[in-house]
């Protein structure tokens, strides 16, 4: 590594965030990527060792139990991971004065009424296992570290990375519907930013700046998600005539995990709309 590099340590890198964080900054920083087996996150000691051993400069937290489905199942095992784990990193983070970025995530918005995008300071009650342990973990990091800096991410797709096993993220699953289905069916009761993950890698070095607290980080949206598609299938050229709009999720509690950029963009920090970025990226996509 070159002489004089800050190290940035980045948890999750196996993961798709993390991976592609350590990917995208190893030229600027040396970057740290402990695995499971150097540093259980779920062990203030084990963190502590990694920690006085690399002295990180700046700490990315991506480790986590996103899958919603695996914490409803095991919640004491995702708490451990996606609340101890966190908390211990935000502790380190702060001991040896290096800033943290922490990874948290739209779902603290599941349950919430309304379908006028969320303001990060709205009183919230998380309606699945998932969403209350990133709220939980939010509150536990700014108690050990204040400067710490917790980003609600959304989902995420890459157009232009494809890894073997990794999860479906939007475009994989549009693949796979148009393979396997004549007829697709979108929600009409469901709101949500979909993010290109490579504007939030990219917008993470500035987000460093950031005072400590909780940001919305991830693309606004304004449709629900039959019109997202609709539009991106316009954008393509494609015929719209296979969609249609499910009428029956969500209806009795209609979802909405739309993200206010306002306070991100005022400190410059901004993401294309989820309909710009998805009709840009999917003329990439299916070009492959």
């Amino acid at each position: 590594m070159a002489e004089g590099r800050k190290k940035m340590l980045v948890t999750g890198a196996s993961g798709f965030l993390g991976s592609r964080i350590a990917s995208f900054y190893r030229d600027r920083y040396e970057v740290c990527v402990p695995s499971h087996g150097e540093m259980d996150i779920a062990d203030l000691e084990s963190v502590k060792r990694v920690f006085d051993r690399i002295c990180p400069h700046v700490v990315v937290h991506c480790a986590a139990v996103s899958d919603v489905g695996a914490c409803e199942r095991e919640p004491e095992s995702s708490w451990k991971i996606n609340v101890d784990g966190s908390r211990n990193i935000a502790q380190m983070s702060a001991f040896h004065h290096a800033k943290c970025l922490a990874a948290s995530s739209d779902q603290v918005y599941f349950g919430s009424v309304g379908t006028e995008p969320h303001r990060e300071d709205e009183e919230l009650r998380p309606g699945n296992v998932y969403g209350r342990e990133k709220l939980r973990a939010e509150e536990e990091c700014l108690k050990v570290n204040p400067e710490c800096i917790l980003l609600r991410l959304s989902w995420m797709y890459d157009a232009c990375v494809i890894r073997e096993g990794e999860h479906g993220d939007f475009f994989r699953i549009l693949a796979a519907n148009l393979k396997n289905s004549e007829e697709l069916k979108y929600p009409v009761h469901d709101r949500r930013g979909i993010t290109d993950v490579n504007e939030v890698v990219r917008n993470m070095e500035q987000a460093f700046q950031l005072k400590g607290g909780v940001y919305n980080f991830g693309s606004p949206n304004d449709r629900n998600t039959y019109e997202t598609v609709v539009e991106l299938f316009r954008a393509l050229g494609w015929d719209t005539a296979r969609l249609r709009g499910d009428t029956e999720s969500h209806a009795l509690a209609p979802r909405n995990l739309t993200m206010d950029p306002g306070r991100l963009q005022g400190y410059g920090i901004t993401f294309s709309p989820t309909v710009l970025a998805l009709g840009k990226n999917g003329r990439l996509y299916f070009s492959i």
